[in-house]
């Protein structure tokens, strides 16, 4: 993409090469992902809270680049799931949980060895009982920093299932912490639209119907009407993916936690 004069177009923030058809709103200058993403969640540089902040980013980052993971999903899903948190509850410590929680979700999987959390092919039984420990492997990580008790909780439950199927302890609806019950339609909603190596992105509707379909089952009904609720932002947020501009103002309507 190139700018009126003919250059490359680049972030704003970190010069980076931007894709081409950027979305830009007026007078807005164009950020990448990351920018944007971190601008998101910004926390004042030199506060303790920037600090710890930096830290557990820093683990998420490790995480995807062993992982090779698609572009930024971390960061990405803990963004897109705490858009989702804000219409639960408006305290900055509860929100900053699920974000860290959402943002770590896949930390026990730096214990996973290369063959399995590599494999290209689909897993055999034996390789699955390896994968399936990564909840409690993120837990035991997590739960041991401070003040982490709640984004820990998210890493624990992060794939249990709304209707009992799930893992590492199969547990069922309000027993799964709200935060891991909104992460998990952020995580599919994010994995459906993104591009992989054996599949392209689907559009965001595709992704939308499939979620739907699976409420009450896969996902909390709660957290899918969220979902829908919050559908203008998330869809302008999936559509992103490397640019950016200012986001659309959503007024924030508390629903309680459920």
């Amino acid at each position: 993409m190139t700018s009126g004069h003919g250059r490359p177009m680049q972030c704003a923030c970190c010069a980076a090469a931007l894709k081409s058809n950027p979305i830009n709103s007026a007078g807005a200058p164009p950020l990448c992902e990351r920018c944007f993403l971190e601008q998101i969640d910004a926390i004042p540089a030199k506060s303790e809270a920037a600090s710890h902040a930096a830290f557990v980013e820093a683990l998420a980052e490790a995480l995807d680049l062993r992982e090779r993971e698609t572009g930024l999903h971390s960061r990405r899903v803990a963004c897109h799931t705490q858009v989702l948190a804000r219409q639960f509850t408006d305290d900055a410590s509860v929100l900053r949980q699920i974000y860290w929680g959402a943002l770590l979700h896949d930390l026990g999987k730096i214990g996973v060895p290369d063959h399995i959390l590599l494999k290209a092919g689909p897993l055999d039984a034996a390789e699955w009982a390896v994968m399936r420990q990564h909840p409690e492997d993120g837990y035991h990580i997590v739960s041991r920093l401070p003040d982490m008790a709640l984004a820990a909780q998210v890493v624990l439950c992060h794939e249990e299932r709304f209707d009992g199927s799930g893992y590492p302890h199969g547990l069922a609806g309000k027993a799964i912490p709200l935060g891991a019950r909104l992460f998990a339609v952020i995580d599919t909603l994010d994995a459906m639209t993104s591009d992989r190596p054996y599949r392209s992105a689907l559009p965001f509707d595709a992704a939308k119907a499939e979620i739907l379909s699976m409420a009450g089952r896969q996902f909390d009904p709660l957290a899918v009407d969220a979902m829908v609720h919050e559908e203008a932002a998330l869809r302008w947020m999936v559509g992103i993916k490397c640019t950016q501009f200012e986001p659309p103002h959503t007024p924030v309507e508390g629903r309680g936690d459920a």
